[in-house]
């Protein structure tokens, strides 16, 4: 071992050295300038907060949920509107294993039941679905359209049922 050894450092240049003199005092001088700051000051709300249309903003329901939409009578929606209402919420991801709609693949054992079996399994309703899909105001020549309309959609070549049915249903 020699009698003096050299240290090293991390500053290699003079411009190295000056960089980390003046950052060790301008470090801790913001430091301290932002907490003086933090203490010192205040809170203070937005002074709108309390106006009523403002309150009333803030109070909304995150949703709202409606029952039978008054957009068509019972009886004359279409199966498109149908599906879109009630059947897309289960139908159109799989929910609890209701076939997807356009998957041919899922829908061909239900085919073979064909339109009058589909029929009766959704309007009891079976395993997570409720009668009717959950709709009640459907009418059975509604159900039928909806259906039709998923069938069709998923590989089915079913036809709708005729005016004459439905208005049968009616009398």
């Amino acid at each position: 071992m020699s009698a003096h050894e050299e240290h090293t450092s991390f500053i290699k240049t003079p411009q190295q050295l000056i960089v980390v003199v003046l950052l060790s005092f301008i470090v801790p001088v913001v430091s301290i300038l932002l907490l003086v700051k933090l203490v010192l000051s205040q809170p203070s709300a937005d002074p709108n907060a309390m106006a009523p249309e403002n309150v009333k903003a803030r109070l909304q329901p995150v949703a709202r949920l409606e029952f039978g939409a008054a957009s068509a009578k019972p009886g004359a929606r279409s199966g498109e509107d149908i599906v879109k209402a009630t059947c897309n919420a289960c139908h159109q991801a799989g929910v609890a294993g209701a076939p997807k709609i356009g998957d041919k693949a899922q829908w061909a054992p239900r085919f073979k039941d064909g339109l009058k079996g589909m029929l009766e399994i959704a309007t009891k309703g079976k395993g997570a679905m409720p009668p009717k899909g959950g709709d009640g105001s459907l009418t059975d020549a509604e159900l039928t359209r909806a259906i039709v309309f998923m069938a069709n959609q998923s590989g089915g070549s079913f036809k709708e049922p005729a005016a004459a049915a439905a208005s049968k249903k009616s009398k």
